[in-house]
C-alpha cells in the first residue's frame, strides 16, 4: 500500500470530486471498506487499555457483550489515519456533526498531536461501524469529553512512527528528530523529510505501546485551545457542497412521503388511493403496518406515497382517503393531563432522594413557602427535518442518513428488515439540527421498508415540517412542586421536590411510569443545596405519546423549578438573590458518591467528576460580577440568576430584561459563565452557549406542543412559535472558565439551555414583581 496507514477515496455523491469537508461518496460496503485499507495497511487502535497497537483491517479486535452490543465504547475507539505520498493526511470522523464542530475538534485534536499541517488535512465520514470505531452516538454532550484522550493518543503514535521512520532513513538516533508542522527534522544537519516522503517506510514499524508515547506538554499545541483553526467543512458549507441527509441523489431514486398516525397507537383503518394515484408522478402507494407498543424506535405505520418526485408524494398524500383508528390515546388532551400531574405532585410519592427528615422539619419549620412549575411538551423542531434514503440490493441494503446514532440505525434497520447487521451499511450525513431527534431512526427504517417494496430501487423518505412537529418525539411535559421550611433565624431546614413527568422509558417499556435514575439525575436528585433535611419524590404518571430525549433533556424543567424557587425563597426572606443562593449552596466542597443517588452523574466516574460546589460558585461569581450586579437600574428593568450543573459542566446565566408597560419583553444583555474544563474549541464553545440562549429564550416565551384529542394543537411554526430576530437578546457574553488540561472536560452542547428561563424569569420577577410559574411566557406580561 503506498501509504501511511490507509489510503480513503475523496469523493462527492455519485463519485463527484471530492474536497475537504465532504462526506464520501456512496460505494458499497465491501468497496468501501477495500478501499479504506481493509485488506491491507495498518489501523490505530486505541484499547480500553490505553495501549495503542497495531491491527490488519478485518483483524481488528471486536468485543461484544450478551446484547450484541461493543463494549469498551467509551475507552475503546478506533480511530483511523492515512496519509498518501503526497502528504495529505485523511482523518475519519466517527461522531455527527450537526453544529457542534465535532468533526473539526476530534480530528483536529489527532493533527494537532501529529504535528499536521491543518492545511492539508482532509477529514471524512467514518459510516456506522461502531466495533471498528467505537461508540459513535453523538449525544448526551460527551464526544470531546470521552474522546480527546483517545484522539491524542492516536496522533501522537502517528506522530513517533514517522520520527521513527526517518530516523532509520538517516540512521540517527530518534532522539534526534522531531516532527514539525508536516515534516520531520533531523536537528544536527537541518535536513528534512515530509509525511508523504515518510509514509510507506512508517507503515512498516510496529506502532509504540502507551508507555513509549510522547503527548504534547499544552504550551505545544498548535491547534488545541485555540481560537483561528478553519474548520473542516467551511468551504463546503460556503460552495454548497455539503450534504445533509435531505440532499443525497441517487440513480433511478424515488421519493416518498408518509401519512402518519396523529394519534400515538392509531392505525389506518381503512384507505382509498385512487384520487392519489392519477397525481402525476405518483408511481406506488404502500400501507406500513401500524407501530408497536412501546414504541422504541419503530416507524408509526400509516400509508405511504411514492413518486418520482416529493412535490408529486406530497401532492399523492394530500389525495389519499384514510380512515384512521386512534387507539387507546385519543382521549389525551393537554389540559386535562396537566390536572392529572398537578393533582399527583400535591401527594406523597416515591422517594428518590431522602436526608434526614424534610416532612419532619416542614411541620416544625417557622416558616414555609411552596411553589408550583409548570413547562409543557416540546418539539426539536431541528433546521432539517429527518430524512433518509436507502437502496437494497444483492441482500444488503445501503442507507444514507441524518443520524446521531449510526451504528443504532444500522441495528434498527437490521431488524426490521430481518437482516443480519453485517448486510446493513450506513453513511452518516451532515445533520441540520437535531437535539436529540435524529438518535431515533424510525425515519431510516421507513426508507429501508420502502425500498424493499420497490424491489431494491433507492427510496429517500421525507418529512415536511408538519411530520416532524406533528409526530416528534417529545420533550415530556411535567409539573414541578416545591417546598421549602425555615427556621426562626431565616435558615433554611427543609425541601421537598416532587416532580411529576412521564418518563422516556415509556419509549421502550409498556406502561413506564416514573422518571428513571438518568432524569432524575438531571437537577432533582443531585441539587447540592446545603439543607439537612432534602427530599425529592417521583410522581408515577403515563405517557401518551412518544417521550424523547431532548437538547438537555430533564434539567430543563428541574432547573427551571429549583432555580426560580431558589429565587423565591430570597424573595421571602428579603435577601439578595446571589448572596442568598451562594448560602444555599455552601461552602466550596466536593460530593462524593455517597452522598448522591444512583443515576446522579451523567454516566461519568463521580471518583473523576465530584461535584464541586466551588466551581459552581465560581460560575455564580463570574457572571453576576461582569453583569454588574447589584447596580441600580431604571424601573422596569431587573437582572435574574440562575445556575446548574448538567452533564458535568457548571453554568451560571445572568439576563437584563427591559419590560414596557404594555407588557413587552426585550431582553437586553445576558451573561453566561461557563465551566467545563480546559476547552479543545473555545470559539465553538461559546457558540454553543449563545446558541442555547437564543434556544433556551424560544422555550422560555413561545414553544409549546399541547394536546386535543390525542393530536398536537401544532403543526408548523405559525402555532410551534420559535424567538424571531427581533426578539433576541441585544448581547451575549460568555465568560469562558479556564482550566488546565489535567482537569476533565465537561460537556458543551446542552449546558447552558436549562439556566436560561429561570434567569429570564427572575429577571422579570425583579423587573415587575410579576413571578412566572408556567411556561411559556407569550402574553402573560400583558395581563
Amino acid at each position: 500500500m503506498n501509504g501511511f496507514y490507509r489510503m480513503f477515496p475523496q469523493s462527492g455523491v455519485n463519485g463527484a470530486p471530492g474536497v475537504a469537508g465532504e462526506l464520501p461518496a456512496s460505494p458499497g460496503r465491501r468497496d468501501w471498506l477495500k478501499t479504506a485499507g481493509a485488506l491491507t495497511g495498518l489501523v490505530l487502535t486505541v484499547g480500553a487499555s490505553g495501549i495503542v497497537r497495531a491491527a490488519e483491517g478485518d483483524k481488528a479486535e471486536k468485543k461484544y457483550g450478551a446484547d450484541g452490543m461493543p463494549h469498551g465504547t467509551v475507552d475503546d475507539p478506533q480511530v483511523f489515519v492515512s496519509i498518501g505520498a503526497d502528504g495529505i493526511v485523511t482523518i475519519i470522523a466517527h461522531r455527527a456533526e450537526m453544529g457542534t464542530g465535532v468533526r473539526t475538534g476530534l480530528p483536529m485534536v489527532v493533527a494537532d498531536e501529529l504535528e499536521a499541517d491543518w492545511d492539508r488535512v482532509r477529514v471524512i465520514q467514518a459510516p456506522g461501524d461502531e466495533p471498528r470505531y467505537g461508540n459513535q452516538d453523538t449525544d448526551g454532550s460527551r464526544s470531546t469529553r470521552h474522546f480527546f484522550q483517545p484522539m491524542r493518543r492516536v496522533g501522537a503514535a502517528a506522530r513517533a512512527m514517522l520520527e521513527a521512520a526517518a530516523a532509520k532513513q538517516w540512521g540517527v538516533p530518534v532522539a534526534e528528530v522531531a516532527a514539525r508542522n508536516h515534516e520531520v527534522v533531523h536537528e544536527k544537519t537541518g535536513r528534512k523529510l515530509g509525511y508523504g516522503e515518510l509514509a510507506e517506510a512508517a507503515a512498516a514499524l510496529p506502532v509504540p505501546g502507551a508507555e513509549a508515547l510522547r503527548l504534547k506538554q499544552p504550551g505545544q499545541f498548535r491547534y488545541i485551545g485555540k481560537q483561528s483553526t478553519r474548520s473542516a467543512d467551511i468551504q463546503a458549507i460556503v460552495s454548497g457542497k455539503t450534504h445533509f441527509g435531505i440532499d443525497t441523489r441517487l440513480d433511478d431514486m424515488l421519493y416518498a412521503v408518509v401519512a402518519r398516525p396523529a394519534v400515538l397507537g392509531g392505525k389506518v383503518k381503512r384507505y382509498n388511493a385512487d384520487a392519489a394515484m392519477k397525481v402525476p408522478g405518483v408511481v406506488k402507494v404502500v400501507e406500513l403496518p401500524a407501530g408497536p407498543t412501546p414504541p422504541v424506535f419503530a416507524p408509526l405505520g400509516g400509508v405511504a406515497v411514492i413518486a418520482k418526485d416529493t412535490w408529486a408524494a406530497l401532492k399523492g398524500r394530500q389525495a389519499l382517503e384514510i380512515e384512521w383508528d386512534d387507539g387507546p390515546n385519543a382521549s389525551y388532551d393537554s389540559e386535562a393531563f396537566r390536572k392529572t400531574l398537578s393533582e399527583g405532585a400535591r401527594k406523597p410519592a416515591k422517594a428518590v432522594r431522602n436526608d434526614g427528615d424534610a416532612m419532619q422539619a416542614l411541620q416544625g419549620a417557622a416558616r414555609r413557602i411552596e411553589a408550583e412549575y409548570y413547562l409543557p411538551h416540546l418539539a426539536h423542531a431541528s433546521m432539517e427535518p429527518p430524512a433518509a434514503t436507502a437502496r437494497i440490493a444483492e441482500g444488503k441494503c445501503e442507507v444514507w442518513a441524518c443520524v446521531q446514532s449510526p451504528y443504532g440505525t444500522r441495528e434498527n434497520v437490521a431488524k426490521h428488515l430481518g437482516m443480519d447487521i453485517a448486510a446493513v451499511t450506513v453513511h452518516q450525513t451532515l445533520l441540520g439540527g437535531a437535539f436529540g431527534r435524529k438518535s431515533k431512526s424510525d425515519f431510516v427504517v421507513e426508507a429501508a421498508l420502502l425500498s424493499r417494496a420497490m424491489d431494491g430501487r433507492p427510496v429517500k423518505v421525507t418529512w415536511a415540517r408538519e411530520d416532524d412537529i406533528t409526530n416528534d418525539y417529545f420533550h415530556t411535559v411535567s409539573v414541578e412542586r416545591l417546598e421549602a421550611g425555615f427556621d426562626a433565624q431565616g435558615k433554611a431546614v427543609a425541601w421537598l421536590h416532587r416532580t411529576a413527568a412521564p418518563t422516556i422509558g415509556s419509549t421502550f417499556v409498556a406502561n413506564a411510569q416514573g422518571q428513571q435514575p438518568f432524569e432524575l439525575g438531571m437537577s432533582a436528585v443531585n441539587i447540592p443545596f446545603d439543607i439537612a433535611n432534602f427530599r425529592v419524590e417521583s410522581v408515577p404518571v403515563p405517557a401518551h405519546t412518544r417521550i424523547g430525549w431532548f437538547r438537555s433533556v430533564s434539567n430543563i424543567p428541574h432547573v427551571f423549578a429549583v432555580q426560580s424557587f431558589a429565587a423565591e425563597m430570597a424573595h421571602a426572606l428579603g435577601r439578595d438573590h446571589r448572596d442568598y443562593l451562594l448560602e444555599l449552596i455552601g461552602p466550596p466542597r466536593k460530593i462524593s458518591p455517597a452522598d448522591m443517588s444512583d443515576g446522579w452523574n451523567y454516566g461519568e466516574s463521580p471518583v473523576d467528576y465530584p461535584l464541586d460546589t466551588g466551581r459552581m460558585r465560581h460560575v455564580i461569581e463570574v457572571a453576576t460580577r461582569e453583569a454588574g450586579w447589584g447596580r441600580k437600574l431604571e424601573p422596569g428593568r431587573g437582572l435574574g440568576l440562575a445556575v446548574s450543573y448538567s452533564f458535568v459542566t457548571y453554568i451560571a446565566t445572568v439576563v437584563e430584561v427591559a419590560v414596557g408597560a404594555d407588557g413587552s419583553l426585550a431582553v437586553e444583555q445576558v451573561h453566561v459563565a461557563v465551566d467545563c474544563g480546559p476547552q479543545v474549541q473555545p470559539d465553538r464553545v461559546r457558540a454553543q452557549a449563545e446558541g442555547a440562549c437564543i434556544m433556551g429564550l424560544s422555550l422560555a416565551t413561545r414553544s409549546e406542543i399541547s394536546f386535543a384529542k390525542g393530536r398536537t394543537n401544532q403543526t408548523n411554526f405559525h402555532q410551534y412559535e420559535v424567538a424571531r430576530m427581533p426578539e433576541a437578546p441585544r448581547d451575549i457574553k460568555v465568560h469562558l472558565v479556564e482550566h488546565d488540561y489535567g482537569t476533565p472536560m465537561g460537556g458543551v452542547g446542552e449546558p447552558a439551555v436549562p439556566p436560561f428561563a429561570p434567569a429570564l424569569c427572575n429577571a422579570i420577577f425583579a423587573a415587575t414583581g410579576k413571578r412566572i410559574r408556567n411556561l411559556p411566557i407569550r402574553d402573560q406580561l400583558k395581563t
